[in-house]
Protein backbone atom coordinates (compact mmCIF):
# COMPACT_ATOMS: atom_id res chain seq x y z
CA UNK A 1 0.00 0.00 0.00
CA UNK A 2 1.36 3.55 -0.61
CA UNK A 3 1.12 6.64 1.52
CA UNK A 4 -1.05 7.87 -1.03
CA UNK A 5 -3.14 4.98 -1.10
CA UNK A 6 -3.44 5.08 2.82
CA UNK A 7 -3.61 8.53 3.29
CA UNK A 8 -6.85 8.03 0.49
CA UNK A 9 -8.42 5.88 3.21
CA UNK A 10 -7.99 7.46 6.32
CA UNK A 11 -9.54 10.38 4.52
CA UNK A 12 -12.82 8.43 3.74
CA UNK A 13 -12.78 6.75 6.93
CA UNK A 14 -12.29 9.90 8.86
CA UNK A 15 -15.52 11.34 6.79
CA UNK A 16 -17.50 8.62 7.59
CA UNK A 17 -17.16 9.23 11.37
CA UNK A 18 -17.93 12.81 10.22
CA UNK A 19 -21.04 11.47 8.86
CA UNK A 20 -22.12 9.63 11.57
CA UNK A 21 -21.56 12.24 13.96
CA UNK A 22 -23.61 14.62 12.48
CA UNK A 23 -26.28 12.77 11.68
CA UNK A 24 -26.02 11.31 15.21
CA UNK A 25 -26.46 15.32 16.65
CA UNK A 26 -29.36 15.67 14.74
CA UNK A 27 -31.21 12.48 15.90
CA UNK A 28 -30.09 13.60 19.31
CA UNK A 29 -31.65 17.10 19.09
CA UNK A 30 -34.73 16.17 17.03
CA UNK A 31 -34.27 17.30 13.53
CA UNK A 32 -34.49 14.28 12.16
CA UNK A 33 -37.85 12.99 14.92
CA UNK A 34 -38.51 9.34 15.82
CA UNK A 35 -40.72 7.72 13.38
CA UNK A 36 -39.55 9.60 10.06
CA UNK A 37 -37.63 8.64 7.78
CA UNK A 38 -34.28 10.59 7.38
CA UNK A 39 -32.81 11.57 3.81
CA UNK A 40 -32.36 9.15 1.00
CA UNK A 41 -28.51 8.41 0.42
CA UNK A 42 -28.73 10.07 -2.54
CA UNK A 43 -29.78 13.38 -0.71
CA UNK A 44 -26.78 12.42 1.72
CA UNK A 45 -24.27 11.97 -0.77
CA UNK A 46 -25.02 15.26 -2.38
CA UNK A 47 -25.28 17.23 0.88
CA UNK A 48 -22.15 15.53 2.55
CA UNK A 49 -20.03 15.40 -0.44
CA UNK A 50 -19.26 12.14 -0.56
CA UNK A 51 -19.32 8.77 -2.41
CA UNK A 52 -22.57 5.65 -1.86
CA UNK A 53 -20.25 3.73 0.43
CA UNK A 54 -19.42 6.15 2.51
CA UNK A 55 -22.90 7.28 3.10
CA UNK A 56 -23.25 3.45 3.67
CA UNK A 57 -21.11 3.32 6.51
CA UNK A 58 -22.21 6.40 8.46
CA UNK A 59 -25.74 4.53 8.15
CA UNK A 60 -24.86 1.10 8.98
CA UNK A 61 -22.71 2.60 11.73
CA UNK A 62 -26.05 4.11 13.52
CA UNK A 63 -28.51 1.17 12.76
CA UNK A 64 -25.61 -0.69 14.83
CA UNK A 65 -26.12 1.38 17.99
CA UNK A 66 -29.94 1.56 17.64
CA UNK A 67 -30.20 4.94 16.51
CA UNK A 68 -31.92 4.04 13.00
CA UNK A 69 -33.96 1.09 11.36
CA UNK A 70 -33.56 0.22 7.89
CA UNK A 71 -37.38 -0.11 6.49
CA UNK A 72 -37.36 -1.93 3.52
CA UNK A 73 -38.92 -0.15 0.44
CA UNK A 74 -39.81 2.77 2.67
CA UNK A 75 -35.79 3.97 3.59
CA UNK A 76 -34.02 4.59 7.08
CA UNK A 77 -35.99 5.26 9.81
CA UNK A 78 -35.38 7.24 13.29
CA UNK A 79 -36.17 4.44 16.21
CA UNK A 80 -38.01 5.93 18.82
CA UNK A 81 -36.56 5.38 22.64
CA UNK A 82 -38.04 2.46 24.49
CA UNK A 83 -40.92 2.99 27.00
CA UNK A 84 -40.49 0.85 29.97
CA UNK A 85 -43.68 -0.74 31.14
CA UNK A 86 -44.18 -1.05 34.32
CA UNK A 87 -47.46 -2.98 34.38
CA UNK A 88 -45.80 -6.16 34.67
CA UNK A 89 -45.39 -5.54 38.22
CA UNK A 90 -48.81 -3.43 39.10
CA UNK A 91 -52.28 -3.10 37.99
CA UNK A 92 -52.20 0.45 36.09
CA UNK A 93 -54.52 2.31 34.03
CA UNK A 94 -52.81 2.30 30.88
CA UNK A 95 -53.61 6.38 30.39
CA UNK A 96 -52.32 6.76 34.31
CA UNK A 97 -49.20 4.96 33.23
CA UNK A 98 -48.36 6.57 30.62
CA UNK A 99 -48.63 10.30 32.02
CA UNK A 100 -46.17 9.15 35.02
CA UNK A 101 -43.59 9.08 32.26
CA UNK A 102 -44.30 12.52 31.03
CA UNK A 103 -46.07 10.89 27.77
CA UNK A 104 -49.18 11.96 26.07
CA UNK A 105 -51.83 8.70 25.62
CA UNK A 106 -54.33 8.16 23.34
CA UNK A 107 -56.81 5.30 22.61
CA UNK A 108 -58.23 4.49 19.01
CA UNK A 109 -61.44 2.08 19.29
CA UNK A 110 -61.14 -0.06 16.06
CA UNK A 111 -63.58 -2.98 17.15
CA UNK A 112 -66.36 -3.23 20.20
CA UNK A 113 -69.00 -5.75 19.16
CA UNK A 114 -71.20 -8.81 20.66
CA UNK A 115 -69.40 -12.26 19.89
CA UNK A 116 -69.81 -16.14 20.84
CA UNK A 117 -66.35 -17.30 23.09
CA UNK A 118 -63.89 -19.64 21.25
CA UNK A 119 -62.39 -22.30 23.81
CA UNK A 120 -60.20 -20.53 24.37
CA UNK A 121 -62.08 -17.06 25.46
CA UNK A 122 -64.34 -19.75 27.44
CA UNK A 123 -62.03 -21.32 29.50
CA UNK A 124 -60.39 -17.82 30.65
CA UNK A 125 -63.23 -16.35 31.52
CA UNK A 126 -64.83 -19.81 32.72
CA UNK A 127 -68.13 -19.53 30.85
CA UNK A 128 -69.35 -22.08 27.89
CA UNK A 129 -68.21 -22.56 24.45
CA UNK A 130 -70.15 -19.77 22.22
CA UNK A 131 -71.54 -17.99 25.54
CA UNK A 132 -72.14 -14.30 24.41
CA UNK A 133 -69.08 -12.15 25.01
CA UNK A 134 -68.04 -8.52 24.42
CA UNK A 135 -64.84 -8.31 21.92
CA UNK A 136 -63.18 -5.13 21.80
CA UNK A 137 -60.13 -3.83 19.85
CA UNK A 138 -58.10 -0.67 20.57
CA UNK A 139 -55.30 0.86 19.34
CA UNK A 140 -53.26 2.81 22.19
CA UNK A 141 -50.55 5.34 21.67
CA UNK A 142 -48.15 7.28 23.26
CA UNK A 143 -47.16 10.94 21.80
CA UNK A 144 -48.83 9.92 19.27
CA UNK A 145 -47.05 6.58 17.93
CA UNK A 146 -48.86 3.38 18.27
CA UNK A 147 -47.58 1.04 20.92
CA UNK A 148 -49.75 -1.29 21.55
CA UNK A 149 -52.99 -3.55 19.84
CA UNK A 150 -55.12 -4.47 22.85
CA UNK A 151 -57.67 -7.08 22.01
CA UNK A 152 -60.09 -7.37 25.16
CA UNK A 153 -63.03 -10.08 25.73
CA UNK A 154 -65.71 -9.69 28.53
CA UNK A 155 -68.48 -11.50 29.83
CA UNK A 156 -71.34 -10.40 28.58
CA UNK A 157 -73.11 -9.60 31.75
CA UNK A 158 -70.59 -7.25 32.51
CA UNK A 159 -71.91 -4.22 30.93
CA UNK A 160 -74.86 -2.92 31.51
CA UNK A 161 -75.49 -0.70 28.44
CA UNK A 162 -72.38 -1.19 26.54
CA UNK A 163 -73.28 1.65 23.85
CA UNK A 164 -73.09 4.31 26.30
CA UNK A 165 -69.53 3.75 27.13
CA UNK A 166 -66.82 5.26 25.35
CA UNK A 167 -63.51 3.11 25.32
CA UNK A 168 -61.13 5.84 23.33
CA UNK A 169 -61.97 8.07 26.70
CA UNK A 170 -62.95 5.49 29.54
CA UNK A 171 -60.83 2.70 31.34
CA UNK A 172 -61.55 -0.67 31.04
CA UNK A 173 -60.75 -1.48 34.71
CA UNK A 174 -62.36 1.96 35.85
CA UNK A 175 -65.31 0.97 33.56
CA UNK A 176 -65.36 -2.61 35.66
CA UNK A 177 -65.23 -0.95 39.10
CA UNK A 178 -67.86 1.31 38.34
CA UNK A 179 -69.71 -2.29 38.34
CA UNK A 180 -69.04 -3.25 41.32
CA UNK A 181 -66.68 -5.90 39.54
CA UNK A 182 -62.93 -4.07 39.88
CA UNK A 183 -60.03 -6.55 38.98
CA UNK A 184 -57.92 -6.72 41.91
CA UNK A 185 -55.50 -9.30 40.57
CA UNK A 186 -54.15 -10.46 36.83
CA UNK A 187 -52.54 -12.91 35.71
CA UNK A 188 -50.15 -12.86 32.72
CA UNK A 189 -48.23 -14.91 30.33
CA UNK A 190 -45.68 -13.60 27.68
CA UNK A 191 -44.85 -14.83 24.51
CA UNK A 192 -42.96 -13.32 21.51
CA UNK A 193 -43.98 -13.50 17.74
CA UNK A 194 -43.19 -11.42 14.75
CA UNK A 195 -46.28 -8.68 13.33
CA UNK A 196 -48.46 -10.00 10.33
CA UNK A 197 -49.20 -7.52 7.78
CA UNK A 198 -52.31 -6.03 9.48
CA UNK A 199 -50.56 -5.53 12.94
CA UNK A 200 -47.23 -4.51 11.13
CA UNK A 201 -49.51 -1.70 9.76
CA UNK A 202 -51.22 -0.87 12.41
CA UNK A 203 -48.00 -0.30 14.83
CA UNK A 204 -46.43 0.87 12.28
CA UNK A 205 -43.33 -1.60 11.95
CA UNK A 206 -42.06 -4.07 9.32
CA UNK A 207 -43.89 -7.40 8.66
CA UNK A 208 -42.15 -9.95 10.85
CA UNK A 209 -41.16 -7.63 13.52
CA UNK A 210 -40.64 -9.16 17.07
CA UNK A 211 -43.39 -8.58 19.06
CA UNK A 212 -44.05 -8.81 22.83
CA UNK A 213 -47.60 -10.97 22.94
CA UNK A 214 -48.93 -10.64 26.73
CA UNK A 215 -52.09 -12.57 27.59
CA UNK A 216 -53.81 -10.98 30.61
CA UNK A 217 -56.89 -12.80 32.75
CA UNK A 218 -58.53 -10.07 35.08
CA UNK A 219 -59.80 -11.24 38.25
CA UNK A 220 -62.38 -9.99 40.64
CA UNK A 221 -61.30 -10.03 44.64
CA UNK A 222 -63.46 -12.76 44.57
CA UNK A 223 -61.23 -14.68 41.58
CA UNK A 224 -63.75 -14.21 39.37
CA UNK A 225 -62.38 -14.03 35.44
CA UNK A 226 -63.62 -10.52 34.34
CA UNK A 227 -61.57 -9.55 31.03
CA UNK A 228 -59.31 -11.96 29.52
CA UNK A 229 -56.98 -9.38 27.14
CA UNK A 230 -53.99 -10.28 24.07
CA UNK A 231 -51.96 -7.61 23.91
CA UNK A 232 -49.22 -7.29 21.26
CA UNK A 233 -46.61 -4.20 22.18
CA UNK A 234 -43.90 -3.35 19.84
CA UNK A 235 -40.85 -4.90 20.71
CA UNK A 236 -38.34 -1.74 19.44
CA UNK A 237 -39.82 0.74 21.55
CA UNK A 238 -41.04 -1.18 24.45
CA UNK A 239 -39.42 -2.56 27.76
CA UNK A 240 -40.66 -4.46 30.56
CA UNK A 241 -39.28 -4.14 34.13
CA UNK A 242 -39.84 -6.64 36.76
CA UNK A 243 -38.53 -6.25 40.65
CA UNK A 244 -38.18 -9.27 41.91
CA UNK A 245 -37.39 -9.92 45.70
CA UNK A 246 -35.74 -12.94 47.31
CA UNK A 247 -37.61 -14.71 49.89
CA UNK A 248 -35.58 -16.41 52.91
Amino acid sequence: MTNAEGGGRMTELAKHKQIELDLLKKLKDGTYPPQTLIPREVDLMAHYQVSRPTVRQAIQSLVEQGWLEKRKRRGTMVKSKKIAQAFTQVIEGYNDEMQSKGLKPQTKVLLFQAETATAEVAEQLELAVSAPVYKLVRLRYANQQPIVLLTSYLPSTVLVDPATVDFSQVSLYATLKQAGLGVTRVRRRLDVLTADETTADLLNVATGAPLFYFHTQGLTVADVPVEYSIAKYRGDVNTFVMDLKRED
